[in-house]
């Protein structure tokens, strides 16, 4: 029994000596089985799932033809372009798209730059179905092994979306580029991610291996392919035959591709670069081709423009050697291209002509007049639109108003580059916008070319004194009243809202001058004289006169009204002056016709005037009055009847309240003739300044435009006023006018009298009911501001 025991111990101890031995002394031969049977099952497992993501990729390429996108714009050829405004000449005033590019047919690329692309990009276009089976040897000798290597033994454990990808770009089709920059744009976007874009169990599979982002660029490759060769298939079956379809997916491919700066196809770069119709290159111009050409592959570095020169000539370079090569240029050509420098790249100026104002009414009438049209059609080269203005006009409006406001900074340096203005210009005869300035070129430091806030139409304020002659018009057209009606021009007071003393009206100068021809009030802008017409007639004639000459926005319903204290804007303040000079109502306008992709014209010849209906000569007498304000020498714009100004013009100065705008809105006669509004004040609505008036600071303006527009003779030659309209202003100058007085109250009629002192009686009646109303319908003025005491 105790050898037994002492035997079973030896055994134990030898068995214990045994394993040890195993454990250590076996590893060399025991681990490596166990490391090659994990090597083998990792790459079986990676086999088993190539090979089952291969039979995948392969049925999902040539078989799948479900999920495709819409095809209909690529067959149409309907890319993204440039939506241009016009002005009446044709010349663009502004581009606007969210891709700058020009569509070019297959006949319109010259042969040079055809062989030059197809040199860069795709030898064999003419002769595969989408993919270039060809190349893919040459693209698979590309696949970085190291990579690959790397990724296999990490097991796909770490995805580093900075490093080296295993496989390479390049190698597709021109065919293939259309569909990635059509189609895939998303899915290549998203692919550089280390998140797996499909869920699928052999995409995971894959991934844990080569990782998410390069799984990610696999299945992008395979839809890429997929898409391409059923492109190409519906291509032929659209255009009937191979080459036809392939004329036309070359032509997509030029016009499509992304040429830097903003550009898009080979025509737009080609204007852009060279300043050059593409369709001008020839045989000479190889390296302009092969430039262009060059392009596409990395726009940032091989554009003309680029930073460095030496990759720009060395990828033109290789591009030319590549067309000698293929036989698309001889060797002494590619030599002689090679050797020439590159051109130098055309300086751009802007296009906008300081049109920020023509555009934002263009797309506010465009999309009010047209539901069925938008501004996403203008910015998708959908619809081009050719509007009323004149680019010329618009020039000289910029640039007058940029000197009128510098005229007035020189006056009060400590107010420069803050003082604001707008400007517009409309065709007498239908309303149409020649020229539209919403505010000055830089504002606040900031360049106003392409947005700006347009204080022609957006900005409602006082008219000031600019609305008396729409007072004077209802005097007019009430029957009681001409140009030769003895008025008083005597203290007068309106209601002052809640307050018990009521607010006292007085003129521009302090004083007042008793009784005056309607005619010479008018012209020295009397405020006692506007408000006691008013005062006649009641309010809402003058309300009623406003609407009719085309004013929109409600005004209030008080009496300072007549002075000008209800808001408008200067867009509908010039509408009513060019009413008054052509006697035609007519909403102002800016779009003359809308010009489809399809080519069908819209909106043209859809805006219609109306002759306004005026009793007893009404319109006469307010524009005989309005020619006064100019050539009377007390008139407030009698600076305009001058030798160095030779055009006939009618019209009105307006300053408001604490001098805030300063205004002047004014026109040559009838229908051939045009209205200009101006008006100069400070955004915040602060003090011009005293004595800036109208006639100081937005007189000038006018002035200056004026003389520009008909010595260059962009609104034909200056209409006269009718002789006898003249001539009796000459007779009133000369003294020998008539006089009418009153005879009775406002329900009476006028009578002739010879032009003098009123009678004593006249005189009593007169300025017994200078200060007595009749009920003009008013609000309460306590929050209302009235107008300026002292206006002009």
């Amino acid at each position: 029994m105790k050898m037994t025991r002492v035997r079973t111990g030896a055994a134990a101890a030898a068995s214990a000596r045994g394993s040890r031995l195993i454990r250590s002394g076996g590893s060399p031969w025991t681990g490596g089985v166990i490391v090659l049977l994990a090597c083998a099952a990792l790459v079986a497992a990676a086999s088993a799932g190539a090979a089952l993501f291969t039979l995948g990729a392969l049925h999902h390429t040539y078989l799948d033809r479900g999920n495709l996108p819409d095809l209909g714009p690529f067959t149409r050829f309907e890319f993204p372009t440039i939506g241009h405004i016009y002005d009446t000449n044709g010349q663009p005033l502004m581009e606007l798209a969210r891709e700058y590019r020009q569509i070019t047919q297959y006949d319109d690329i010259p042969p040079i730059v055809r062989d030059a692309i197809l040199a860069a990009e795709d030898k064999h276009f003419f002769s595969h179905n989408g993919v270039d089976y060809f190349s893919l040897p040459r693209v698979l000798g590309k696949v970085r092994v190291g990579a690959l290597m790397g990724r296999l033994a990490t097991g796909g454990r770490h995805d580093n979306t900075s490093g080296r990808a295993i496989f390479p770009q390049g190698g597709s089709t021109i065919t293939q580029q259309l569909v990635r920059g059509n189609f895939l744009q998303r899915q290549t976007s998203q692919e550089n991610s280390y998140q797996l874009r499909n869920v699928g169990l052999v995409p995971r599979a894959l991934s844990s291996v080569i990782g998410a982002r390069n799984v990610n660029m696999v299945l992008r490759k395979r839809e890429e392919i997929r898409l391409s060769l059923w492109i190409e298939e519906r291509m032929r079956a659209q255009f009937g035959s191979k080459r036809r379809a392939k004329e036309e997916i070359l032509a997509r491919y030029a016009s499509f591709v992304y040429m830097s700066n903003g550009q898009y196809g080979f025509a737009r770069a080609a204007e852009y670069y060279f300043g050059r119709p593409l369709s001008t290159f020839t045989a000479d111009d190889a390296d302009k081709a092969a430039l262009l050409a060059g392009i596409a592959k990395s726009p940032r570095d091989y554009a003309p423009d680029a930073n460095g020169t030496g990759p720009v000539l060395r990828r033109r370079n290789q591009i030319l050697a590549l067309m000698a090569v293929q036989g698309f240029i001889s060797r002494d050509q590619m030599t002689g291209a090679e050797h020439r420098p590159l051109p130098a790249v055309l300086q751009h100026a802007s296009l906008t002509l300081q049109s920020s104002a023509v555009v934002e009414h263009v797309l506010d009438e465009l999309t009010a007049a047209h539901a069925d049209l938008g501004i996403e059609d203008l910015l998708q080269g959908h619809i081009q639109v050719y509007s009323t203005v004149d680019a010329r006009v618009q020039r000289i409006v910029s640039e007058a108003l940029e000197h009128g406001l510098q005229r007035y900074e020189q006056r009060h340096p400590r107010t420069r580059g803050l003082i604001q203005g707008s400007v517009v210009v409309l065709k007498n005869r239908d309303g149409s916008i020649l020229a539209e300035t919403g505010g000055r070129q830089v504002y606040h430091g900031r360049a106003t070319s392409y947005s700006d806030f347009n204080r022609v139409r957006q900005s409602l304020r006082q008219p000031g004194s600019a609305m008396k002659p729409i007072v004077y018009l209802a005097a007019f057209r009430h029957g009681d009243f001409t140009l030769e009606t003895l008025v008083p021009d005597e203290p007068i007071s309106v209601p002052n809202g809640s307050a018990s003393v009521p607010k006292w009206i007085a003129n521009y100068d302090g004083r007042f001058k008793g009784l005056i021809p309607i005619r010479e009030a008018l012209a020295e802008s009397r405020n006692a004289v506007a408000i006691w017409i008013t005062a006649q007639i009641g309010i809402d004639a003058v309300l009623q006169t406003s609407r009719s000459l085309g004013v929109q926005t409600p005004l209030q319903r008080y009496a300072t009204t007549a002075l000008g204290a209800s808001e408008v804007n200067l867009l509908e303040l010039a509408t009513a002056y060019r009413t008054i000079a052509s006697g035609l109502l007519a909403q102002p306008y800016v779009i003359r016709r809308i010009v489809l992709d399809s080519g069908q014209v819209v909106g043209e010849n859809e805006h219609h005037s109306v002759t306004i209906s005026l009793a007893d000569g009404a319109l006469s007498l307010i524009q005989e009055g309005l020619r006064g304000v100019v050539r009377i020498p007390t008139g407030t714009a009698h600076a305009l009847d001058a030798r160095g100004f030779p055009i006939a013009v009618m019209g009105k100065t307006g300053t408001t309240n604490e001098f805030r705008d300063a205004l002047f809105v004014g026109s040559t006669y009838g229908l051939d003739g045009i209205t200009v509004g101006v008006r100069i004040g400070f955004d915040d609505n602060r003090s011009l300044g005293g004595k800036d008036t109208g006639g100081r600071v937005a007189l000038p303006v006018f002035h200056e435009l004026m003389l520009k527009i008909y010595r260059d003779q962009l609104a034909g030659p200056p209409p006269s006023f009718p002789p006898q309209m003249e001539q009796r202003i000459t007779q009133y100058l000369q003294g020998e006018a008539r006089a009418v007085v009153v005879d009775a109250a406002p329900s009476g009629r006028a009578t002739d009298a010879p032009r003098g002192h009123a009678s004593p009686a006249e005189s009593e009646w007169l300025l017994n009911h200078a200060t007595a109303f009749e009920p003009i319908p008013t609000t309460k003025l306590s929050s209302v501001p009235l107008n300026p005491i002292r206006d002009r």
